[in-house]
């Protein structure tokens, strides 16, 4: 991910929720990498979730709002979200709220995980808050339901050009949307449109610039994922192929997640709460320590981003410090102390 300014910062607040389940004992993590590599960081602390609906009346407080928009960078535990009934999802409310229009998925094949794919490196930009997902649905009646699919121009527009500037940033070579345009001819027409409207702004800039039907794209991913750089993605592709890319190299515990709008951005794990295996000393932190280390990115702090992978990947490189789900012997807080141990 592209930095917000490349300058280093003096002492700066970030908001941080722990959230659910493992939530704490992985943000714990992060929070003991992050002193130790002593970038000026403090913590607020802000509670959401199911733990504070009981006191709050709502899983997301209006503090957490205030908080994230005042400090404008967020770290977040998992949090759980039920499925069919109960609250509504507190990400999407999130995302809405503090108009959060990018979810950036990064997936990059990491050392001493030992997959079918090699040397993976994809990064997908899926618009945030459009499209199916938005949750825009009623019934019809007593046994029909319909949920309503809008796309804006200003929505494609808006992720369509930091998809092209955060890759121009990174120094990305191929940019391809992803759409069912043959079928979906307004809504998914405009989304592909858009993206070939904006990339003429780019074209000197990448070896390639092109697009693929989201069935296509899923098959293509399986066969010949090395080919693919950058995917460009409306809302509900996005969410399934940033999973699929995620499986590629080892699932969603390796994979970091941020939600970026215009002067504000909120960095997660994408994977679930996992609340059966709280307090055991069992989660694998990996993903929010790298969703942390790409928030050290958006902050500037490219080098001490660097110096963090640099210790995460001798920590992975040994089934002695690497978490029991990756093949490993170690525990959280174990496999934390070899990512410190291994800082320079």
């Amino acid at each position: 991910m592209a930095s917000e300014r490349s300058s280093e910062l003096a002492t700066r607040t970030v908001s941080l929720i722990p959230g659910d389940g493992i939530g704490p004992e992985v943000t714990d993590s992060v929070r003991a990498v992050i002193e130790a590599l002593d970038v000026g960081i403090e913590w607020e602390v802000v509670e959401a979730g199911e733990k504070v609906i009981e006191k709050e009346g709502t899983p997301l407080p209006e503090y957490v709002l205030e908080s994230i928009r005042r400090n404008k960078v967020a770290l977040k535990g998992p949090l759980t979200t039920p499925v069919g009934t109960g609250f509504r999802s507190v990400n999407v409310a999130l995302r809405k709220e503090l108009d959060l229009y990018a979810n950036i998925r990064p997936s990059q094949s990491l050392p001493g995980i030992d997959l079918p794919y090699k040397d993976i490196d994809i990064i997908v930009f899926r618009e945030n808050t459009e499209d199916l997902y938005a949750g825009v649905e009623h019934m019809v009646g007593r046994n029909a339901a319909e949920s309503i699919k809008v796309i804006t121009r200003e929505g494609c527009e808006r992720i369509c050009r930091m998809a092209f500037e955060q890759s121009v940033a990174m120094g990305r070579r191929r940019i391809t949307v992803v759409h069912k345009a043959n079928i979906m001819k307004f809504t998914d027409g405009m989304f592909r449109d858009i993206f070939y409207e904006i990339s003429r702004d780019y074209e000197n800039r990448f070896e390639e610039i092109d697009d693929r039907i989201v069935d296509n794209m899923a098959m293509q991913l399986v066969i010949r994922p090395n080919e693919y750089d950058v995917l460009v993605c409306p809302n509900l592709y996005g969410d399934i192929l940033s999973d699929l890319c995620a499986g590629l190299v080892g699932g969603l515990g390796v994979a970091p997640g941020a939600n970026v709008g215009d002067g504000i951005a909120l960095f997660e794990p994408v994977h679930g709460s996992a609340p059966k295996y709280a307090g055991q000393n069992r989660a694998n932190p990996l993903a929010t320590l790298l969703s942390a280390k790409n928030m050290l990115i958006y902050m500037g702090l490219q080098e001490d981003a660097e110096r963090m992978q640099r210790a995460i990947n001798e920590a992975l490189a040994s089934e002695k410090t690497r978490t029991r789900d990756l093949g490993g012997t170690a525990g959280t807080k174990e496999f934390t102390q070899a990512i410190i141990d291994n800082l320079r």
